[in-house]
């Protein structure tokens, strides 16, 4: 059985996937999407194929994408024939399902209903620091969108009790703007501890949207219901599987 959170905020259909109901084993024991994995890629299809079929898709139009830790932004008219280089996707063409493959980074759906313009983005630290939040509220726009229309949804994403990080890390951030000291707490010795969810909601403010909010759910301290990455790393696991947030017209 397929487990779907959703938001209010966001009008057109979608949903931020747990791993529970698919078709994997062993690491990546239930609903592993991302095809960048070492799990079989014919379980990665079936496992995304429940996925379309939970939100009326055609297989083939699940489109993700080649994850770069970039602020690019594709724009789609259709169901591209490769996966494209990038870190978000915007359209205002209905049957197309936007799909951000994430396992502890931040996936942010994005909506203006009334414009029918949507958008989705993979913004982890780097992402997110790089801007990739606003260029995706920039494409969604310039394809009619406004931005005080556009309701932004951060789903499952590591929390900053989880998310320790080194000094030169803070010092990246505060190189770039000083205020942003207010997202780390202390934590053991010179290390730190990161809050994304409320950098992500922060520069999604910053960007003028309408609304923004994050899930409240933490994928590390979760394992029943989240891959993570870190939590991965700790155990020592060869490999993780991918969670997957899609939201479409």
């Amino acid at each position: 059985m397929l487990e779907i959170l959703t938001s209010e905020a966001i009008a057109p259909q979608h949903g931020f996937f747990t791993r529970k109901g698919g078709a994997s084993s062993g690491i990546f024991a239930g609903l592993n999407c991302g095809p960048g994995s070492s799990d079989q890629s014919d379980i990665v299809r079936i496992n995304r194929a429940r996925v379309a079929g939970a939100l009326g898709l055609e297989a083939g139009a699940l489109v993700s994408l080649n994850q770069i830790h970039s602020a690019t932004v594709a724009v789609l008219t259709e169901v591209p024939q490769a996966r494209i280089a990038a870190d978000a996707m915007v359209t205002n063409v209905p049957g197309i399902g936007l799909g951000i493959l994430t396992a502890d980074c931040q996936p942010v759906l994005f909506a203006d209903p009334q414009a029918g313009v949507i958008g989705a983005a993979h913004a982890g630290w780097r992402g997110a620091q790089g801007g990739v939040l606003e260029a995706t509220v920039e494409a969604m726009v310039a394809l009619g969108a406004r931005r005080e229309g556009i309701s932004a949804v951060i789903g499952p994403t590591i929390s900053q009790a989880a998310y320790e990080v080194g000094p030169e890390f803070f010092e990246s951030f505060t190189a770039d703007d000083p205020d942003n000291s207010r997202f780390f707490a202390n934590g053991r010795g010179d290390r730190m501890l990161f809050d994304l969810p409320a950098f992500g909601l922060h520069r999604l403010r910053m960007a003028g949207v309408g609304h923004a909010e994050w899930t409240r759910h933490c994928t590390y301290a979760d394992p029943a219901r989240f891959y993570s990455y870190r939590r991965t790393t700790h155990a020592g696991e060869a490999d993780y599987g991918r969670l997957i947030s899609v939201i479409r017209l």
